[in-house]
């Protein structure tokens, strides 16, 4: 299931990237949040073997565009003089985050002993995440375009 997975995101990878010369790297954040959100929800539900294969490869298909469109994004938001400092900050944080979120989730299935409490862990994370990246992508279409060339 992991190397499904994994290999659905290689591939994918050229589509994110695609995605991203066309909606920039907010919106393709915003897209790739709402897959995770969606994969995980399928997480939840599905009860069968083939359900999770199906859930595992959709998941593989939208997670692995997020990080280069993170980076996107700070070039779209903020001036080039910023990024020494705010890319590394990202990816220190965005690497972080992944982590951690494994180590909760095997902490949160210790304790319950189920691994429904770890995905809607992860769902709410990520609906947190998909609502801030909403609230820029609505504040970037409402200010004027600022260019930094």
């Amino acid at each position: 299931m992991l190397s499904l997975l994994l290999g659905c995101a290689s591939i994918s990878r050229q589509f994110w990237g695609w995605l991203s010369d066309r909606l920039g790297g907010l919106l393709t954040v915003m897209c790739g949040s709402l897959c995770q959100l969606l994969a995980m929800l399928g997480f939840l539900l599905v009860r069968s073997e083939a359900g999770l294969f199906a859930v595992a490869t959709f998941f593989g298909l939208g997670f692995t565009g997020m990080i280069p469109a993170y980076v996107l994004a700070i070039r779209e938001l903020f001036p080039p003089s910023e990024a020494a400092w705010r890319i590394p900050t990202l990816l220190l944080f965005s690497g972080s985050g992944m982590a951690s979120g494994g180590w909760l989730a095997g902490l949160l299935y210790d304790r319950f002993g189920f691994y429904e409490a770890a995905f809607l862990a992860g769902l709410i994370c990520n609906l947190a995440n998909l609502l801030l990246v909403g609230m820029l992508v609505v504040r970037w279409y409402q200010r004027p375009q600022a260019s930094w060339a």
